[in-house]
């Protein structure tokens, strides 16, 4: 199944447009945003949780990435709520449920072999924020850094531009407010790639906009 799996081409996902489909467990559903692969693939997805629901023990010998949106999310590791940013590196395991339901966003089998970092931020503790260095009217939550990527939450005031190093390819996911790019208008959950190279023209919404944001991830990939 390939989805989105051109990563040398624009690809967007505004919210009004996603499908949601069922997953193999029943009582979690999933909207696939890029997909390369079956039902194991390299894959970027919002997943939803029902109430009560779980998924059976699993591994991940590409790793995982998640961030938790709405409700909240256990594992083996522990429970998380709204806002939490997970990160299990290659080779790891867990078994996953959600007692009142969850939405999370998830990126499965994109790090390198010696990515063996793991990850625990909650991005609603204040002190996890600081202002961008190259834009006093921006606020940033580091989520990871690495030689291949670096991940974050920003939060631009309203009307704010977006100046990004896009060499390595962007990727964007609205979390709150609204964001303008091209001519388009993205609303919470909207879900944008920029390939390697590409020009961004992005800036936030009257409101402002919160993103979770990663750049650099598509530059060892080839045409």
């Amino acid at each position: 199944m390939n989805i989105n799996a051109n990563f040398f081409q624009r690809a967007v996902v505004p919210v009004d447009e996603q499908h949601w489909v069922a997953s193999p467990q029943p009582g979690v559903e999933r909207m696939m945003l890029d997909r390369v692969g079956g039902e194991q693939a390299r894959a970027t997805s919002l997943v939803r949780y029902a109430a009560d629901s779980d998924f059976p023990a699993h591994g991940h010998p590409g790793g995982e990435e998640i961030l938790v949106l709405s409700g909240t999310f256990c594992d083996s590791s522990g429970r998380y709520g709204s806002g939490w940013y997970l990160r299990n590196p290659p080779g790891t395991a867990h078994q996953t449920s959600s007692p009142d339901g969850a939405l999370i966003f998830v990126k499965l089998r994109q790090m390198p072999a010696d990515d063996l970092r793991t990850v625990r931020i909650d991005t609603r503790d204040p002190k996890a924020w600081r202002r961008a260095e190259d834009c006093e009217a921006c606020e940033v939550c580091l989520l990871y850094r690495s030689a291949h990527e670096e991940v974050s939450l920003l939060r631009l005031q309203p009307g704010q531009a977006v100046n990004l190093d896009t060499r390595g390819g962007a990727e964007f996911l609205v979390l709150e407010g609204q964001l303008a790019e091209q001519a388009a208008s993205l609303d919470r959950g909207s879900w944008l790639r920029l390939p390697p190279g590409a020009a961004c023209e992005c800036a936030s919404g009257p409101e402002g906009v919160t993103l979770y944001l990663k750049t650099g991830h598509l530059a060892a990939l080839t045409p």
